[in-house]
């Protein structure tokens, strides 16, 4: 199956000392994105949830948000950090030693500075263990939304893929009429001016009008491309850059077919395939 980079999961628990509750948010990117909102005090574990978002997904900016909801009734114990108390005060003290006129820092805002106050209760020490199986579990419900939206893309992508083979095997036979038009209108002006050119010279003109039209080419490497598409799709996985590749290709060709187009029904063709491809660029930008 394949994945969109789009999802949202969240994930809760109950403690003694309160509620732990973690949220994940993806969305399209180029690469593997982790950004975080966690509180100061659970900033040691980052590097382990992002090692287990990334064993998971292989694109997408991830958001995630974690946010600890004390218990009313639990005791808080609020202990300064000594190394960051240490890294300010001497801080300070170039600060004041370069600007003596300056004012010492109050005890409200040696509290308030990040790093210093750490709450017991949220020490990433006693939290890791839930921490980690809330993260899990997120990027579990993330999984089963991103597939379920991604099978939505593909059946959007499948849809457009068929309309473009009907218009494939449509425009095939156009180009025989069209050679045939330009012949009996090249004799008709023959015959019009009076001139009696040898039928070789008549057949060179033809052969040369056929090879300047000819699609081809075109057309089948549309059919290859659109082959291509479906195996991938059959295939899944991270597959989204490989399909995007695919859709320049296929808009290549069908940009070739519509400056090659001598009659209303190819041009009409060529514009119905660019705009289906377009559609589908505009999904496989989704698709992880």
């Amino acid at each position: 199956m394949i994945s969109s980079m789009t999802g949202f999961a969240a994930a809760a628990q109950d403690g003694d000392e309160g509620s732990l509750a973690v949220e994940l948010k993806t969305v399209n990117h180029r690469y593997l994105e982790f950004q975080t909102r966690i509180p100061e005090e659970l900033r040691p574990l980052e590097p382990a949830m992002r090692e287990a978002v990334a064993a998971r997904l292989t694109r997408g900016k991830v958001d995630c948000r974690i946010t600890f909801t004390p218990v009313a009734s639990a005791k808080r114990s609020l202990v300064p950090d000594s190394e960051a108390l240490g890294a300010l005060q001497a801080a300070s003290r170039q600060v004041l030693a370069q600007f003596p006129e300056a004012r010492p820092m109050s005890v409200s805002e040696v509290l308030h500075w990040p790093g210093v106050l750490a709450d017991e209760s949220l020490s990433a020490d006693k939290v890791k263990e839930r921490v980690m199986a809330l993260i899990a579990r997120a990027i579990k419900d993330l999984d089963q939304t991103r597939a379920r939206e991604g099978a939505k893309l593909e059946a959007i992508l499948r849809e457009r893929l068929d309309r473009m083979s009907a218009l494939v095997k449509e425009a095939e036979p156009l180009m025989p009429g069209a050679v045939k038009a330009f012949a009996d209108k090249l004799a008709a002006k023959v015959a019009e001016a009076g001139a009696s050119p040898t039928d070789e010279r008549i057949h060179q003109e033809i052969v040369l009008y056929a090879a300047r039209i000819d699609v081809d080419e075109e057309l089948s490497r549309l059919v290859a491309h659109v082959s291509e598409v479906r195996r991938v799709l059959e295939k899944g996985g991270a597959c989204g850059k490989r399909l995007d590749f695919l859709c320049q290709e296929l808009n290549r060709e069908a940009n070739t077919l519509g400056s090659k187009s001598v009659a209303n029904d190819m041009t009409r063709i060529s514009v119905e395939l660019k705009v289906l491809i377009e559609q589908m660029r505009e999904q496989v930008q989704n698709i992880e």
